[in-house]
């Protein structure tokens, strides 16, 4: 549903910190800070994931899966494909 890398880079965007996405949630900040620092899809009670999609979504962010298409006309980032040591990024 989410990465904690989507959930850093889309504060990154909005120029938020935890505590202002958790206001903007209604998540507590624990629960935040908790997601954001999980590996890979962050796990959890689907009504607070829920809860933060809608708040970037609110906020002007779209967060997007894999082998899905932008809704969306703006600028924004998409990773092409996961970087690999060979690629030298890491």
């Amino acid at each position: 549903m989410i990465t904690s890398a989507q959930m850093r880079a889309g504060r990154a965007l909005l120029g938020l910190d935890q505590r202002q996405l958790a206001a903007l949630s209604g998540v507590s900040l624990p629960t935040i800070q908790r997601m954001e620092a999980s590996e890979g899809t962050v796990r959890g009670v689907v009504d607070t994931l829920e809860k933060v999609v809608a708040a970037f979504d609110a906020a002007g962010v779209e967060l997007l899966s894999e082998h899905v298409p932008s809704r969306g006309s703006g600028r924004g980032v998409r990773l092409k494909q996961a970087a690999t040591p060979e690629a030298g990024l890491v």
